[in-house]
């Protein structure tokens, strides 16, 4: 099972300066989302996360080249997984319900709550509302063939999680898995942090979440 410790950032907080949080960032381990389980899907983007936390927020950078991206929705738990998508599941202690938030590559989320993929609900508007994002697209050489590099800086307040009460997360233990997919792609893919073994193309398993460890 994957494991992985996030780093605290003790001077920077969720009204810190964004680009100043995406700078800081590029300064950790970036984690790969590598894993395929379902190689029919044939194509792999190159897709890493690097994590850290402060006081009051979590932070996740995510860096993705691709061959095309797609950013048709711009509204609220509109489903961004069929554009060109990353996701960061999350639940915490030995809970079975989980937080599955996915995010476009114009920083558009998806935010629900529940055990699985069916058994789960929608959260409001007004808690996605306080998620802060940066962007930035640029053009990549991938051995001689035109690209698109995207990053995608997040800034998520603890009050987002809004089934829990979360104060702080200094030395909390959570379970963790981290996406890339574009099911409406011209080259669908759905690729893994910690690896999944289902026949069916379906990351909401909670049973092949990874470990993650805030530090102390």
């Amino acid at each position: 099972m994957k494991e992985l410790t996030v780093p605290f950032l003790g001077l920077v907080n969720k009204v810190s300066p964004i680009a100043h949080v995406s700078y800081l960032l590029d300064n950790y381990e970036k984690n790969h989302i590598g894993m395929v389980p379902w190689p029919a899907n044939g194509y792999k983007p190159d897709a890493h996360f690097a994590i850290a936390f402060g006081e009051d927020s979590i932070f996740i950078k995510y860096y993705v080249s691709e061959k095309s991206v797609r950013a048709i929705y711009k509204q609220p738990n509109e489903p961004v997984y069929k554009d060109s998508c990353v996701e960061f599941f999350v639940s915490f202690g030995d809970e079975k319900s989980y937080y599955s938030f996915g995010f476009n590559c114009a920083g558009t989320c998806m935010l629900g709550f529940g055990t699985s993929r069916t058994n789960r609900k929608l959260l409001p508007e007004a808690a996605i509302r306080t998620i802060r994002h940066q962007t930035n697209l640029k053009l990549v050489d991938s051995c001689g063939q035109g690209s698109i590099g995207w990053e995608l800086t997040l800034m998520i307040p603890l009050e987002v999680f809004c089934n829990h009460s979360i104060t702080s997360l200094n030395g909390r233990q959570c379970r963790v898995n981290f996406h890339k997919c574009g099911d409406e792609l011209p080259d669908p893919h759905f690729l893994t942090w910690s690896n999944i073994k289902s026949a069916d193309t379906n990351f909401h398993l909670p049973e092949f979440f990874g470990k993650m460890q805030f530090e102390n």
